[in-house]
């Protein structure tokens, strides 16, 4: 710092005196042959302390990287856990649930298998067909559906009115599966309209019109609607047939 008044200077001046007589002093003990090995002792010392604190410095520096490492994990890790806590509170009502398990404990395969043994019927039972229902789409599937499709429309949209057509779908057949003495009039006239509807290409098919969909479910059929349609026609759940001023919807 320069020196702002008199005394400061003399000051100054004084302790660079007092420097250049400690300097001179030194000088002169290193000429005595008898402090010359003192000297020497005392640079090896130094020496040895300069190492230590060069060793100091570095383990300071690889601590300040692990310090800044450990940070970033650190922030990762919270990254994940939030991101995993969303995933917990957000999972899709439509995944397919875990069904039963089929392990059986050591040691009781034996009365396991008696259980199941029954007689052999001695007419076999005539299988009938399961009614085919439409598959929910997938997280990956949705992803890509073009963007001009789904507008504003969710996975869990969607994959809900799935579920609707499947309950249309499945209430429909029940009824045609049904004799004609156990059906009331109202399923009696529901019979007529599903047998006009059928055409040589429907043969084999499982399908339902807007009809079906207003009397077996609560959806309205409306653009948003027919929105989703266009989803599940791009996502191959089902097909359109057009014939007799009626759109049938075929299950894929």
């Amino acid at each position: 710092m320069e020196p702002v008044n008199l005394d400061d200077l003399c000051s100054h001046v004084n302790s660079k005196i007092s420097i250049i007589k400690k300097t001179l002093h030194l000088r002169h003990i290193g000429q005595d042959p008898s402090l010359r090995s003192a000297l020497g002792k005392v640079a090896c010392e130094l020496h040895v302390l300069w190492e230590l604190l060069n060793k100091v410095e570095a383990e300071v520096q690889k601590q300040e990287c692990t310090a800044t490492s450990l940070k970033e994990l650190q922030l990762t890790l919270e990254k994940d856990f939030t991101d995993a806590s969303h995933l917990n509170d957000n999972i899709p009502p439509h995944l397919p649930k875990k069904g039963p398990s089929s392990h059986v404990a050591p040691g009781k395969e034996t009365m396991v298998e008696e259980k199941v043994i029954v007689p052999e019927p001695t007419k076999k039972p005539v299988k009938e067909k399961l009614i085919k229902e439409m598959e929910l789409i997938t997280v990956q599937e949705f992803g890509s559906v073009p963007a001009y499709m789904k507008n504003r429309l969710t996975y869990e949209q969607i994959n809900s009115l799935i579920e609707e057509i499947n309950k249309a779908v499945v209430g429909k057949y029940k009824i045609l599966r049904q004799t004609s003495k156990t059906l009331n009039n109202t399923s009696k006239k529901q019979v007529v309209r599903f047998k006009e509807e059928e055409t040589k290409d429907t043969k084999g098919q499982f399908f339902i019109v807007e009809q079906d969909i207003k009397e077996f479910t609560q959806v309205k059929v409306d653009k948003r609607f027919h929105g989703i349609l266009s989803i599940l026609r791009h996502c191959h759940r089902l097909r359109e047939l057009r014939g007799k001023g009626i759109v049938r919807y075929v299950i894929c």
